[in-house]
């Protein structure tokens, strides 16, 4: 097993706009997890990353070639996951009814995850078109 400091902790995946790409994704976070030996942050990381996905396939309205990224980074202190697309809007937490089949999972992401927010999606340091929403779980916290 390689250890934090022996080599690289980001891992970033792009992915096409398709319901698929959620399952996908959730694997190549599980496998990163278990990499890093913090499988203890498995079943919260993949639930908060099936959401943010999720929306990013439903509701990024995107042309073909815009592909959907996904960015993976743990440390000894947390993991922070990060979903970019091509659409500006940025995502409003809601507060569904009882009867409504969508618009929890913004709110399942404030209540499980440390942190969470958007923001500019940036490339090589440079903004360009889109948003990147994100969450970090802290380790102590999900232990």
């Amino acid at each position: 097993m390689t250890t934090l400091q022996e080599a690289p902790k980001v891992a970033r995946w792009s992915w096409t706009r398709n319901a698929k790409c959620v399952r996908l994704a959730r694997s190549q976070l599980g496998k990163y997890l278990q990499r890093w030996e913090a499988e203890e942050l498995t079943d919260s990381g993949t639930l908060l990353l099936s959401e943010l996905l999720t929306n990013a396939v439903r509701h990024a309205r995107v042309s073909p070639g815009r592909e959907i990224e996904t960015v993976f980074e743990v440390t000894e202190e947390k993991l922070r996951v990060e979903v970019s697309d091509a659409s500006n809007e940025l995502p409003a937490l809601r507060h569904a009814s009882d009867d409504d089949e969508e618009g929890r999972g913004l709110a399942l992401v404030a209540i499980v995850a440390t942190r969470w927010g958007t923001a500019p999606r940036m490339v090589n340091g440079q903004y360009v078109i889109g948003k990147t929403v994100w969450f970090e779980i802290d380790r102590k916290a999900d232990a």
